[in-house]
């Protein structure tokens, strides 16, 4: 889209920080280089969507930083809207990887299958990534429905608001799933503690408790503050409680021995069963 009038649409959303922009962009190179790498190392569901994530962030702050940088392109709202559904689009692949690294992990310790409805429905992986999809359109299309003059409908507002709520409920839904992870391993016998000998398999219980913790932290900062965007986007707020905890979560499922092989899942699981779907 051509400039609007002289209105640098990127400042008025609030895109300032150059540096901040490149160097998450930069960050998230040497995550996507091991990722990769243990995609074919360790092909895995989470690996090869980590792998997917992690180049849709690049190319989120990369858009951020020309948008920033350069007037003329600022000056295009087509541009600011195509970052924006980048940074909604991308939250999917995070959010279900650490929803599937938790069942992977669940799957492992060898437990019997909760007899309860509401467990029993929170691990069904179809209906989690249905509503995960739903989130995403309701928050691309609210995104991509921003008028010429940067201001949005009512309607895409309410519309905006409903996404993000139901990614608020499907990540309290993975924390869910670590909470009832971490009775498990509690109840881990201390000779079946001492065999899980990598570092990842024995503190997967802290570990995806932090990773849980800190994706509630960027959806309650979301929902909070989905009234008032310009809260919202300002960027001493947003880069802390939003574009850090995506970051750190993305570390944290680098930890060595933390996502199971699988190889490892398969011979858990019945012979007619696929991990995945």
């Amino acid at each position: 889209m051509a400039s609007n009038n002289g209105i640098n649409f990127a400042k008025a959303f609030g895109y300032h920080s150059l540096g901040a922009a490149i160097i998450f962009a930069l960050l998230y190179f040497p995550l996507l280089a091991y990722f990769i790498f243990q995609s074919f190392a360790r092909p895995t569901y989470v690996h090869f969507v980590m792998v997917v994530f992690c180049l849709i962030r690049i190319a989120a702050f990369s858009l951020r930083a020309v948008l920033v940088s350069i007037e003329s392109e600022g000056q295009k709202l087509s541009l600011l809207i195509a970052d924006q559904i980048l940074f909604g689009v991308g939250f999917f692949g995070l959010l279900y990887s650490a929803y599937t690294l938790v069942l992977d992990i669940e799957i492992m310790l060898n437990r019997p299958e909760s007899e309860n409805p509401i467990i029993r429905l929170a691990k069904n992986r179809r209906l989690f990534r249905l509503a995960l999809l739903i989130a995403v359109i309701l928050v691309v299309s609210s995104t991509s429905s921003t008028n010429s003059d940067g201001t949005v409908s009512n309607s895409s507002k309410t519309q905006h608001a409903v996404g993000v709520a139901i990614f608020l409920v499907l990540t309290a839904v993975q924390a869910f799933q670590t909470l009832i992870l971490a009775k498990m391993e509690i109840a881990l016998s201390r000779q079946e503690r001492r065999a899980n000998e990598r570092f990842g398999s024995r503190h997967a219980m802290s570990i995806l408790l932090l990773a849980s913790t800190l994706l509630l932290v960027r959806e309650i900062f979301s929902i909070i503050t989905v009234n008032d965007a310009a809260k919202q986007n300002t960027e001493h707020f947003w880069y802390p409680f939003f574009a850090v905890p995506e970051i750190l979560v993305a570390l944290l499922f680098t930890t060595p021995g933390l996502v199971p092989r699988r190889e490892e899942l398969q011979q858990r699981y019945p012979q007619n069963a696929q991990p995945h779907v």
